[in-house]
């Protein structure tokens, strides 16, 4: 069994999954506001490296 296939998908479903991914993020900061806001900078911190790392490999990808 290998669990890391290489997948092809279009823009459309990646847009669904992208969507479906945002719907689970605001149900969970919803309903546990709470206890995110304690990590809520450390959460930030986390989303900016992470996007900032997948710019710079789409970047990179380019050949601009």
């Amino acid at each position: 069994m290998q669990p890391f296939k290489s997948y092809t998908f279009t823009w459309q479903q990646i847009g669904i999954f992208k969507f479906a991914l945002l719907s689970i993020g605001i149900a969970i900061g919803a309903y546990w506001s709470e206890v995110l806001i304690n990590y809520l900078s450390t959460l930030i911190l986390i989303a900016m490296i992470t996007s900032a790392y997948i710019m710079y490999i789409s970047f990179k990808q380019v050949n601009l």
